[in-house]
């Protein structure tokens, strides 16, 4: 008979109401600008963190000695939703259990249960006491500088003499087929390394995910603790070790452990115990301290506030997010949701190239690369596309997963129609050349992605006289207006593709074509008889979902005028309801706001973008006002461009990164940005 299933423990909410009470999102009078500490936890309303480091993301539970779920960036398979690839969960390999004289702890047997992210080294910490026993912490982390490889720290402080058991489960999330367990001892002259792995096969079998850990003991080798394997069933084992503990005396422990599947590696299996035993014998401190140095280095590009301290730390909390669902050296570009789950199935939209990568372009060119870069890697499935819809170029598709293929769910009309993604995909790789000035990187790799996604646009124009070279039948960038024709900021973008190829083919010494120029002049953008331009030919006022018309200001150039920009602000604030819209729309709002002068309005539509996106306990943004579905980090990266290129004045123009007039919120004494671009310049704004 197999023992009971520490994971799938009861949560009992009464008891846990009674220990935690409620999560109130009111701002801490002082907040830290690092930390982010969830002192009262409801676990009815609990929207967990994710620590991540750019390839492998775990998110929180409020339950001790478990996580959520462990994410891999690119690792899919079709199963559920949409027919179309999904992200999977990869192997559970950091939850735990504890065991005091024989007694396991549950989810009410641990009081004063705490939570703390800090942001600064990227780690979540856990406290609780059981009882008059003992008191208990638990810090994990994602290893910056392994990509693969996660570390759990923990420490046990006895009150009394106690006999305490420690166990690591290994278990496989319900989608994963054919789970194979494995556990190995290997003896060497200074350590034994206990192996605890895991393999399946994805719901298809397109994939083999793997995962392995081990413990890292403080004893000197011959000293460890015993340590016993458990086989429970097919899709669980564990192993575990004992240690009695005397009245004050606190011992501590870790578990190493790394998870990665054929996407990334040829002999997964092995590669996950390589890295193991790598991360073992590397010891807690070596990896801590790289951990923490790899972290040092990304926050040398920060947003500095003074003034308003808890806009401070929901900045730094925006910064953190994004940093940790992206990694320079990769062909990988963050979903909306990040490595926080699989929420939009982790595809890639536009969320990645016109909402997130320009934050991430402005503080680390490094990391920004690799959202192009997947673009690039991905251009030969864009060209057949446009060629499967009669075009010619590069059609990239709205929803892309590994392959680059579209992977929208067939019932959504955004997949055949939302093409203004193709122009996103172009002004991405030419504003990666703005900031660096690399003109190798632009004839190598930018340069195929924007005269490809340029001839896609002058085949997809219908020319029908001077300026009437329409772009008809489109899904607009404001999702609520379906297959209309000569959206604002589908027309508005395809020019600046247009425009930019252009430039580019000057800058490299090639022929441009000369019909980029021409379609690009007689691309129309409407107007309404009142003189605000027109979302597309037949709106007529009604409510959006989400920016258009605002987009053509920022972070296009179409419209310059400041009367046209303030007009065209009136009018689609207004357009925009309370609920159910995503949070980047406001920041754009802001961001304008700023530009134009006006503090007061700069600082409301600030706020507006994300306060009421927020959940308990650990201030995460929702999608929208009133949403459940954390973390969405393009809400995060509209807001941080508001800052950046709002209250900051930052500007990327062909010459590089420049600053231009602009004005803070209300309440703020100064802003200052430090590690811009690849010259790490600092850019500051003051009252």
């Amino acid at each position: 008979m197999f023992p009971p299933n520490p994971l799938r423990w009861p949560v009992l909410l009464s008891a846990w109401l009674l220990l935690a009470g409620a999560t109130p999102l009111a701002a801490q009078s002082t907040p830290d600008p690092w930390r982010i500490a969830a002192d009262r936890i409801d676990p009815s309303r609990y929207y967990g963190v994710t620590v991540a480091n750019g390839m492998l993301g775990i998110v929180s539970a409020p339950v001790p000695f478990q996580v959520k779920n462990v994410v891999l960036a690119g690792a899919y398979d079709q199963y559920g939703r949409g027919r179309v690839s999904n992200f999977l969960n990869s192997f559970n390999l950091l939850n735990m259990y504890l065991e005091v004289d024989g007694r396991r702890l549950n989810a009410q047997d641990a009081s004063n249960f705490r939570q703390q992210l800090d942001m600064q080294r990227a780690s979540l910490t856990t406290t609780f006491d059981y009882g008059d026993r003992a008191s208990i912490s638990y810090t994990y982390y994602a290893l910056r500088h392994l990509p693969y490889t996660v570390l759990m720290d923990v420490r046990i402080t006895a009150k009394k003499d106690l006999a305490l058991t420690a166990a690591s489960v290994m278990e496989a999330p319900d989608a994963l087929r054919d789970v194979q367990n494995y556990y190995n001892e290997i003896d060497r002259p200074h350590a034994t390394l206990s192996l605890l792995t895991s393999s399946a096969k994805s719901p298809t079998g397109k994939l083999t995910l793997c995962a392995s850990n081990s413990f890292l003991f403080s004893e000197p080798h011959g000293q460890e603790p015993r340590v016993i394997h458990e086989m429970w069933d097919n899709n669980m084992h564990l192993m575990k070790f004992s240690r009695a503990l005397k009245a004050g005396e606190s011992y501590a422990y870790a578990v190493a452990g790394s998870s990665i599947t054929s996407a990334h590696h040829p002999d997964p299996l092995n590669e996950a115990e390589r890295l193991t035993i790598f991360a073992r014998l590397e010891g807690r401190q070596r990896l801590l301290d790289f951990h923490e140095k790899a972290w040092r280095d990304l926050w040398q590009s920060d947003i500095q506030i003074a003034g308003d301290a808890q806009a401070q730390q929901d900045v730094h909390s925006m910064l953190y997010h994004l940093y940790s669902f992206s990694r320079a050296g990769t062909d990988y570009s963050p979903s909306p949701m990040g490595l926080s789950g699989l929420g939009y199935n982790g595809h890639v939209f536009w969320d990645s190239d016109l909402w997130m990568y320009p934050a991430l372009l402005v503080l680390h060119p490094d990391i920004a690369r690799s959202l192009v870069e997947y673009r690039y890697n991905r251009l030969e499935l864009a060209k057949r596309n446009a060629f499967a819809h009669g075009y010619k170029g590069a059609m990239y598709p709205w929803e892309s997963a590994d392959t680059g293929v579209e992977e929208t769910p067939v019932w959504a009309l955004s997949g055949p129609f939302e093409h203004h993604i193709s122009a996103c995909v172009g002004l991405a790789a030419w504003q990666y050349y703005c900031v660096t000035q690399d003109k190798e990187w632009l004839r190598e790799k930018g340069w195929p992605i924007i005269s490809a996604t340029a001839d896609f646009w002058a085949s997809r124009v219908e020319r029908n006289g001077p300026g009437h070279y329409d772009i008809k039948n489109v899904v607009a960038s404001d999702e609520w207006a379906e297959n209309v024709d000569n959206d604002a900021f589908t027309n508005a973008a395809a020019q600046a593709n247009l425009r930019a190829a252009t430039a580019a083919a000057k800058l490299l010494g090639r022929p441009a074509n000369a019909d980029w120029a021409l379609v690009a002049q007689n691309i129309p953008i409407l107007k309404m008889a009142n003189g605000v331009t027109q979302e597309h030919a037949t709106y007529h006022g009604e409510g959006i979902k989400q920016g258009d018309v605002n987009l053509l200001a920022f972070p296009l150039t179409t419209i310059t005028d400041p009367a046209q920009i303030k007009k065209d602000l009136a009018y689609y604030e207004t357009r925009v309801p309370n609920e159910g819209t995503p949070a980047m729309t406001q920041a754009i709002f802001a961001l304008l706001y700023a530009r134009l002068g006006d503090g007061d309005k700069a600082q409301h539509f600030f706020q507006d973008a994300y306060q009421p996106n927020l959940l308990p306990p650990f201030r995460v943004i929702a999608e929208t006002k009133g949403g459940t579905n954390p973390y969405f980090a393009t809400g995060a990266g509209g807001v941080l461009q508001a800052v950046l290129m709002g209250f900051g004045g930052l500007d990327i123009t062909p010459l590089g990164i420049t600053q231009r007039k602009t004005t803070l919120p209300a309440g703020w004494q100064s802003v200052k940005i430090t590690g811009v671009g690849p010259q790490r310049k600092t850019y500051s704004v003051s009252r």
